[in-house]
């Protein structure tokens, strides 16, 4: 991926879907359709809208996080379009090995 040094300044959570409005430090206006990569133990969770909406900017990091941890790189979301297809690929398999695996009494994982 180029680095572009990106900065996500504002979000806004839209009615639709899993759509985030995305202001970026250089002007730019973005409507960001997360939902083809909520997938894997980092970012299904964000299909419980309750959690979707608690998207905040990391002013830091300049990108949108929730409170569980996820977030995306700020970059990727730029180049949203170019990335999206093989990231949900990447994902949905995260996904599936996620649902072949259950965690074990002592913290480990067995493969089912």
């Amino acid at each position: 991926m180029k680095h572009l040094f990106k900065k996500v300044s504002a979000v806004d959570v839209l009615d639709v879907g899993f759509v985030l409005r995305l202001y970026f430090n250089d002007g730019i206006i973005k409507d960001v359709n997360v939902e083809p990569v909520l997938y894997g133990e980092l970012y299904a969770p964000l299909r419980r809208r309750e959690l979707f909406e608690q998207v905040i900017i990391d002013q830091e990091a300049g990108t949108v996080v929730w409170p569980n941890g996820a977030d995306f790189d700020p970059d990727m979301l730029y180049q949203w379009e170019e990335y999206v297809h093989a990231f949900s690929v990447q994902m949905k398999k995260a996904g599936q090995s996620d649902q072949k695996m259950r965690k074990g009494d002592v913290g480990d994982y067995v493969y089912l």
